[in-house]
């Protein structure tokens, strides 16, 4: 029997419980038929994050990751969605492959993750080797979201770690405030901006981007959420998030 609501497929997302973002912007997203069961992982709200804390911070998170698996999978969803990126990036390759075995190990389920969603969707607009990344972490970070972008063949030109000082205040982050942070990424030698962080509020202001900049303006909330989509055979084209919604 099918899900009322979720007859098409039921998503089980995992997110920080400091997350305030990612839930409403997948639900915006989410095409009818398809419907999104979230599932908060443990979370304290560091109040001064710096260079040093980062790193610890994400390994909290990041051993609370198969408490929210198992918590989601009691509404026998039909996939995982990981609405967290920090966690997906680091080892590189390696590393984002063996997160994603350790929850479909719990699970049973294939999931979706920032880091190779991004990846396939910068695939997806073709021509892309150069880009230019904005993340609202530490400097720390920004080193692995690199690293494993250059496993994936494409060359950062710069990027830029806002340095927000809590969990929560990444959701704080202005429209304003991503707008010059694009501006100052963007140039001749950059093929596309990619956003990552899902607690920062970037996929309308990166569909909008793409129009006035003329290039990929990849978000990874809408990345991961159309990776889950076209996962699951899902090819609804959904307007107001850009390009790879609308095209892809």
């Amino acid at each position: 029997m099918a899900d009322a609501q979720g007859w098409r497929r039921k998503f089980g997302v995992m997110g920080p419980s400091t997350n305030t973002i990612v839930q409403p912007d997948f639900d915006a997203m989410r095409p009818f038929g398809v419907t999104n069961h979230y599932s908060r992982i443990f979370t304290p709200d560091a109040g001064a994050l710096s260079n040093e804390s980062f790193r610890a911070g994400i390994q909290v998170i990041g051993d609370n990751v198969l408490d929210a698996v198992r918590s989601v999978c009691t509404s026998r969803p039909d996939y995982l969605v990981m609405g967290m990126s920090a966690i997906t990036f680091f080892g590189g390759i390696k590393g984002a492959d063996a997160f994603i075995q350790s929850v479909e190990a719990v699970s049973g389920l294939s999931i979706s993750i920032g880091s190779h969603a991004t990846a396939a969707a910068l695939r997806a607009y073709g021509g892309v080797r150069r880009i230019a990344i904005l993340s609202p972490y530490w400097p720390v970070m920004n080193d692995a979201v690199r690293g494993y972008f250059d496993e994936q063949g494409f060359t950062t030109v710069r990027d830029i770690a806002l340095q927000c000082r809590s969990w929560t205040g990444i959701a704080e982050v202005t429209t304003a405030q991503c707008r010059e942070a694009l501006r100052r990424l963007d140039g001749d030698d950059v093929d596309a901006l990619v956003q990552v962080g899902t607690n920062l509020s970037m996929v309308r202001l990166a569909a909008a981007a793409e129009l006035w900049l003329g290039k990929p303006v990849v978000a990874i909330n809408t990345a991961t959420y159309w990776h889950a989509l076209r996962a699951n055979g899902i090819t609804d084209k959904v307007a107001g998030f850009g390009r790879l919604l609308e095209e892809f």
